[in-house]
């Protein structure tokens, strides 16, 4: 088997390392695993490609390259340039370091690119790991859950996961909960949820020569969602899959809205 693996919190990232074991682990003792992942930090991008600009890649080791691009331009670069005569089987993106759930999926990197993964009709799972104060802390290892039950769903999803071929193919949101791996409950199969005060701002901030910039600032993390949704799922100790797909139209919509403008 042959996995490409990303992430968008650089190629030097703890849970691009946790990725590695469980992307091994699945590809088997004659399996390859392949690594291209950002040169520096991408967190936040979503699904953006450096459309206007080339990209630097080099390679660190044998399958391991660092590209100066976001995650869905590595995945791009392993599928066309690493990787040109042979396509992965699977596309896995993360361990990323906090959680991608509820509207956080919608500025992912780490979602950007299994999104391009899967539009380039290729299998793909994002994965993070919410964080908390269970989870942090001296002695502590913030990635433990994923590291533990990362493999064994990760093989779940790929047996026994509904993998299409429409035009916009399924992938795969995972999210682990900010807990010990021992106090793990399960998983759980939940849609996006939305938490309402989480939205993103900007505080300003002066430099010392004076200079007048802007910081984007998130929300908490912690507040509840609606049940049977992802974030409320990692709250109460489960693992959350969401099944996604890039289309963004309001399918619900369509016909009422075909009346009224009619």
């Amino acid at each position: 088997m042959r996995i490409l693996i990303t992430n968008d919190d650089g190629i030097n990232a703890p849970g691009l390392a946790v990725l590695e074991e469980i992307a091994q682990g699945l590809a088997g003792p004659d399996g390859e695993v392949f690594i291209v992942a950002p040169a520096f930090e991408q967190s936040g991008v979503g699904h953006a490609i450096s459309y206007n600009r080339p990209m630097s890649i080099a390679e660190l080791a044998p399958r391991r390259f660092a590209a100066e691009g976001s995650p869905a331009d590595c995945v791009l670069a392993g599928l066309y340039d690493v990787m040109p005569d042979a396509r992965p089987d699977l596309v896995l993106s993360g361990v990323n370091r906090g959680n991608n759930a509820a509207e956080n999926a919608l500025y992912s990197g780490t979602l950007g690119g299994a999104m391009e993964a899967a539009l380039q009709g290729v299998p793909a799972i994002a994965l993070s790991q919410f964080l908390g104060p269970a989870c942090l802390g001296p002695g502590l290892d913030p990635f433990e859950a994923a590291r533990v039950h990362g493999p064994a769903l990760v093989r779940k999803i790929w047996d026994k996961g509904i993998w299409d071929d429409g035009p916009y193919r399924v992938f795969y949101n995972v999210n682990f909960p900010p807990i010990p791996a021992a106090q793990v409950k399960g998983t759980q199969v939940a849609a996006q949820g939305y938490r309402a005060d989480s939205f993103f701002s900007v505080a300003p901030a002066t430099s010392p020569n004076g200079r007048r910039f802007l910081w984007i600032k998130g929300g908490p993390q912690h507040g509840a969602t609606a049940p049977g949704t992802d974030a409320l799922a990692n709250l109460e100790g489960h693992i959350a899959v969401t099944p996604m797909r890039a289309d963004l139209t309001a399918h619900d919509l369509l016909s009422d809205l075909a009346e009224r403008l009619a």
